[in-house]
């Protein structure tokens, strides 16, 4: 099995599982979550989280809001006089 197919397989619980572990640096069982592993799971995380969630819940979304109106960048009415 490769790895988009274990992502595939993955179940919201396992991602859930996952995430917590990063999140407190330890597994369900108390043991500590090493550097590699919570590579790992932050990779894994990410990657299902891209398959199966929309985008304002994933890992890492940024609402960067918006601007009212229709036209984003409205023209200065009054000219600019260089001196």
């Amino acid at each position: 099995m490769n790895y988009q197919q274990l992502i595939e397989n993955m179940t919201p619980e396992i991602y859930t599982s996952l995430r917590k572990a990063v999140e407190l640096g330890k597994w369900p069982d108390g043991k500590p979550v090493t550097p590699e592993q919570r590579e790992h799971a932050m990779q894994a995380i990410i990657a299902w989280g891209e398959q199966h969630l929309p985008a304002e819940q994933r890992i890492g979304y940024i609402d960067k809001g918006h601007k009212e109106g229709d036209n984003c960048d409205d023209p200065v009415e009054t000219p600019l006089n260089w001196k």
